[in-house]
């Protein structure tokens, strides 16, 4: 008020009426300028935020999801900064991702059956090396069978006697057992309760 006082009394000398009009003017000037930049400043803010999209970015660690899309099928990797959001889905809760292997059945033949072990009575010298070079000790899964009537790397199953266990050629017999099967296990014990069966055998592709 002093520097409106000296305005009108010094710089601008006036009139009582004439400084009544300046100081109105004066007033409604500081009026708009103090009542809209609260206003102003905030449409600003408004304006900066609407050019970043929520479904692009997080701020301060919050996490936004996309419309539509579930927070249980979600996971929203954030850093402590704004960051790009980064989605990755997930396998829905009680569901298992399937690792099964589709196979096709090729040809079918029943074959007379027998197992063994990695014994040199049973093999030869180098008991855990089949005939392709294979080292079942190592291995340790018995999936691995002989039959000199199929190539090595062959696929079968045996449903019968093993459900929908896979087995690979890899090893082979006595020129004599030209038609037989035999099935490598870890246990003699396991080998001589299995002893001589008959059975279908599924070549698979």
């Amino acid at each position: 008020m002093k520097l409106i006082q000296t305005i009108r009394e010094e710089i601008v000398p006036l009139s009582r009426k004439q400084g009544v009009i300046v100081l109105i003017i004066i007033a409604c000037v500081f009026q708009f300028v103090l009542f809209y930049a609260p206003a102003l400043a905030a449409d600003s803010v408004k304006a900066a935020n609407a050019s970043v999209s929520d479904d692009d970015l997080l701020i301060s660690n919050e996490i936004m999801i996309k419309d539509g899309v579930s927070p249980a099928n979600v996971t929203i990797v954030t850093d402590n900064e704004l960051t790009p959001a980064k989605e990755i889905k997930s396998v829905p809760e009680g569901t298992k991702a399937s690792t099964t292997v589709e196979y096709i059945v090729v040809s079918t033949s029943t074959h007379a059956m027998t197992a063994y072990n990695s014994e040199p009575g049973q093999t030869d010298n180098s008991p855990c090396i089949t005939a392709n070079g294979f080292n079942v000790c190592e291995h340790g899964e018995e999936d691995t069978i002989a039959a000199n009537f199929l190539k090595f790397g062959t696929k079968v199953r045996i449903p019968e006697l093993f459900g929908d266990r896979v087995f690979v050629v890899r090893d082979r017999m006595n020129k004599r057992h030209a038609d037989r099967v035999d099935i490598w296990m870890k246990n003699r014990s396991d080998a001589l309760k299995f002893g001589i069966k008959t059975a279908k055998i599924e070549v698979l592709k």
